[in-house]
């Protein structure tokens, strides 16, 4: 039985505590078991994970997609498990947590995070956004296939949608795509995907 620690913690604290093959994050120094995923949401994972992997494979890019790295905040305690990662691998030598504990700190080694929506939603709309935002993240999804998120964030009525926030400024500037709408991405200006083919990746 995996013993919590009182909190709050250190991002160190929590690195020496975390065991393997469990997941966790780290929350402004408050430890957060991950639950298991439903069935749905990793099909859409790992068929945008395929999908990405093919567009970087066929560019020559210098990227990877990591199984359980970890995005560390610059401005708090936390740490965070993106369902998807990927590292811009040249630049991993500046990352001084990335050898020993396989956690990014740098906007420059992530051109692209992505989070599948399920019931804590308000991480992803809100906390990470804004962390992700701060650490210089030049792009970030948020796919949201059951239509969770506030209506103020998706629309009303509320419909599945992939939030596609770019860094401009330092800040990030929100395009959002439905039903037979491409994804528009900066990382891969190339990409022809649709939102119908992530969303019917899932298994019926």
């Amino acid at each position: 039985m995996v013993q919590f620690l009182r909190n709050p913690i250190t991002f160190n604290d929590f690195i020496q505590w975390k065991p393997d093959n469990h997941r966790y994050e780290l929350h402004d120094g408050a430890i957060v078991e991950m639950p298991q995923p439903t069935g749905e949401h990793e099909d859409i994972v790992g068929f945008l994970a395929e999908q990405l992997t093919l567009e970087y494979v066929r560019l020559r890019l210098p990227y990877s997609i990591p199984k359980t790295a970890l995005v560390k905040s610059v401005s708090s305690e936390s740490a965070y498990s993106p369902d998807i990662l990927l590292l811009n691998r040249p630049n991993l030598i500046n990352e001084p947590f990335w050898k020993k504990e396989s956690t990014v700190t740098l906007g420059s080694s992530i051109p692209l995070a992505i989070e599948v929506v399920s019931t804590n939603w308000r991480d992803d709309y809100y906390k990470k956004y804004g962390e992700y935002e701060e650490i210089g993240i030049s792009e970030y999804w948020i796919v949201d296939y059951l239509a969770l998120g506030a209506r103020k964030l998706i629309g009303s009525p509320k419909r599945p949608t992939i939030s596609v926030y770019f860094l401009i400024d330092g800040e990030y500037q929100v395009s959002q795509f439905r039903e037979s709408d491409r994804i528009q991405s900066l990382a891969f200006p190339e990409l022809n995907l649709s939102v119908e083919q992530i969303f019917n990746s899932v298994v019926s």
